[in-house]
């Protein structure tokens, strides 16, 4: 059972990542909202994703307070355009301040990867071999699962969390992945935790196994060898009691709204949900509230960064 503690520090995690994640997909100034929001705060080229944020911080936030002594734990991640997320994490946990001097935990910290974000000579929008432990591009969905199973085969001590979109696991590569729990018998390999976000939609269409019954999914899974274990929401004590449960070869299925607490939801959340926050003054307001309602200034401290 988790204490009250543990629990809010996950969710105040979540809040912080989530931030940091529409902070970096649209500031390029008032980074921590100290002045009414303005046309110049925002970039002018707005270029990223979403949608899968959210789902990608929870899943990221629980991993973390599951595993945070195991050296031996790995996180793999499919929808590596869901890449503000997995940035805003790296940026929390120093990660990434260990190889860029500039990633400093404070307000200048902050700008740099906020105003840097999918930006000329700044971050990529999605994940690239530049971010720590990244050893491929974040655009092309399907193979996380294998690069995941690649992990753990001759290596009994690693477990490895694979975040699998379920747009991606339509994909040809991601399906056929799930046939490799087969290679995993025995005491030489490590373990794999497939983690399917159920979020509901794809792109702009709504993803096939988002609309499959329970049961149909269930089999489905089953059928490749895996327990299915459901997390139905984002609340820290759902997903804690999942990983908690000792079954054989767990396929874990988080179910989320995409852009879940963004202005909108489903395939509208895909990319950009305020598409003219720069010169639309409704959009600018509903922008801001949009950031204040993560309540920032509560976790962040300009000169001694984060405080959860």
């Amino acid at each position: 059972m988790m204490s009250v503690g543990e629990t809010l520090t996950i969710k105040k995690r979540i809040r912080a990542c989530d931030y940091l994640s529409v902070a970096q997909l649209y500031l390029r100034d008032n980074f921590l909202l100290e002045r009414p929001l303005s046309f110049d705060d925002v970039k002018s080229r707005l270029l990223g994703h979403w949608g899968t944020c959210h789902g990608i911080n929870v899943a990221y936030a629980n991993l973390e307070a599951k595993f945070h002594d195991d050296p031996n734990f790995l996180f793999v991640l499919g929808p590596g355009h869901g890449f503000p997320a997995l940035q805003a994490n790296l940026f929390m946990d120093g990660k990434l301040l260990a190889v860029d001097p500039y990633a400093t935990l404070n307000e200048a910290g902050l700008a740099y990867i906020c105003r840097g974000f999918s930006w000329p000579g700044g971050f990529p929008s999605h994940a690239s071999p530049m971010t720590p432990s990244v050893i491929c591009e974040g655009g092309e969905l399907g193979y996380a699962l294998a690069n995941g199973y690649g992990l753990a085969l001759g290596h009994p001590e690693k477990t490895v969390a694979v975040l699998i979109g379920d747009g991606e696991l339509e994909t040809a590569t991601a399906l056929d992945s799930l046939n490799l729990q087969d290679l995993l018998g025995g005491e030489g390999n490590g373990r794999v935790l497939p983690i399917l976000h159920l979020n509901g939609y794809k792109i702009s269409a709504p993803s096939i196994y988002a609309r499959k019954s329970e049961r149909e999914l269930n089999e489905l899974i089953r059928g490749f060898g895996f327990t299915p274990v459901w997390i139905m929401g984002d609340e820290p004590e759902a997903f804690q009691k999942a990983l908690a449960e000792e079954v054989d070869a767990p396929f874990y299925i988080l179910v989320t709204a995409k852009g879940d607490g963004g202005p909108n939801r489903g395939h509208e959340s895909h990319q950009i949900p305020l598409k003219n926050p720069m010169y639309d003054r409704d959009e600018l307001a509903e922008l801001e509230n949009w950031l204040k309602s993560y309540r920032f200034d509560e976790l962040f401290d300009a000169r001694k960064g984060f405080t959860l």
